[in-house]
């Protein structure tokens, strides 16, 4: 069986890991470069100034 030490120590040790990951998840999640979304500039290339959603160009 484990002993209290061992636990005691178990548990500090993956507490510390986790707010280790915690720390670092949030530091690279705020330092990420966010790519354009590919449909948005579709979208705005595709589109035709005088043309009405639902119709058709002739």
């Amino acid at each position: 069986m484990i002993a209290d030490d061992d636990l005691y120590r178990l548990a500090v040790f993956l507490g510390s890991a986790a707010m280790i990951l915690i720390v670092l998840y949030h530091f690279l999640e705020i330092n990420a470069v966010e790519e354009p979304d590919e449909n948005t500039k579709t979208t705005v290339a595709s589109s035709h100034p005088g043309k009405k959603p639902g119709t058709t160009l002739q």
